[in-house]
């Protein structure tokens, strides 16, 4: 079992920047792929991206290509999201989650069995 702890959300301009971290517990971090989720109000929690349990494999959902960029620290029991070049469509809670299960790729929630509680990104105009 891991227990995870997001950071790093807060206000930020539209072309500003965050680092967001989520930390985790327990000794067996590398053995989880690791997903980041937003979820705006009235919306459903959308996929944004995946590290894989080494670092050596990511993935982003289209709309954050080039700007977002997910990594991780194995011997610290974190992984990052780093997000450039914000928008205000960014605004949303973002969540990191992690996957047990050995798959090149999943982008569904249900999918991933551990959650942290979720950090306030907010983006101004």
């Amino acid at each position: 079992q891991v227990q995870l702890v997001e950071s790093g959300g807060g206000l930020v301009q539209a072309g500003g920047s965050l680092r967001l971290s989520c930390a985790a517990s327990g000794r067996t971090f590398s053995s989880y792929a690791m997903g980041w989720f937003r979820q705006a109000p009235g919306k459903e929690r959308e996929f944004v991206a995946r590290i894989s349990r080494s670092g050596g494999n990511l993935y982003y959902t289209d709309s954050v290509k080039g700007r977002f960029t997910t990594s991780r620290e194995n011997a610290k029991n974190t992984v990052y999201l780093q997000m450039n070049s914000l928008k205000p469509e960014d605004t949303a809670v973002y969540y990191c989650a992690a996957d047990s299960k050995y798959r090149i790729l999943t982008t569904r929630p249900e999918n991933y069995n551990y959650w942290g509680q979720g950090t306030q990104v907010t983006v101004s105009s």
